[in-house]
């Protein structure tokens, strides 16, 4: 059997990831349930530089066992990127969802439909307990809206409409299943399961 350590504890990700990478003879772990707190200060300035020190984190403290991490957000084309790898915390360390929406929307102002596009970007890094890294990345391409539409999803999810559902609903308006198979997480994950089964076979 091996161990997959996940440097997470939100249920949601688990199941995901437990779906996406249902490869025989691998079971997965979180933080909690492996008795290791583990929450290292998520300074890089990228994605994938954040997914990294998680990853690592994990998989030292977990003393060599393979570890898998992830870090995601927004990018909005119209503030230059942003608010990117600060999504969850755009409107200041302690801000709910609704405070980062908000601002979102307030930082839009004035800001014409066709220059409102953005992505959800998800880039995840595998440690295997060699060492080896793996990494991949997902997007979700499409718009942010005016007004918080939908009672699903979480986040910026009221917001965003993506470019699959031409322009039908946001992505807090599609069942989680619909979600999964459009979702920027979905498409990291696909595409790590295809890197990883290269290497395994």
């Amino acid at each position: 059997m091996k161990t997959v350590v996940l440097a997470t504890n939100n249920a949601h990700k688990v199941s995901e990831i437990t779906h996406a990478l249902d490869f025989p003879g691998w079971e997965f772990k979180t933080l909690r349930e492996m008795g290791v707190d583990s929450d290292p200060a998520e300074d890089a300035d990228t994605f994938l530089g954040n997914a990294r020190i998680k990853a690592l984190a994990a998989h030292e403290a977990c003393d060599g066992m393979a570890a898998l991490a992830d870090d995601s957000g927004l990018e909005v084309d119209a503030l230059n990127g942003a608010p990117g790898v600060w999504s969850s915390r755009f409107a200041g360390e302690d801000a709910t969802d609704a405070d980062n929406n908000r601002k979102l929307v307030a930082n839009l102002e004035g800001v014409a439909d066709d220059a409102r596009t953005a992505r959800f970007v998800c880039t995840l890094v595998f440690i295997d307990e060699d060492g080896t890294e793996t990494v991949s990345r997902g997007t979700i391409e499409g718009r942010i809206g005016y007004v918080e539409q939908g009672s699903g999803g979480f986040g910026y999810d009221p917001l965003f409409w993506p470019d699959v559902f031409e322009g039908t609903c946001t992505l807090a308006e599609v069942p989680q299943s619909r979600k999964n198979e459009v979702s920027h997480r979905g498409n990291a994950l696909r595409a790590l399961r295809a890197e990883l089964e290269k290497k395994i076979n």
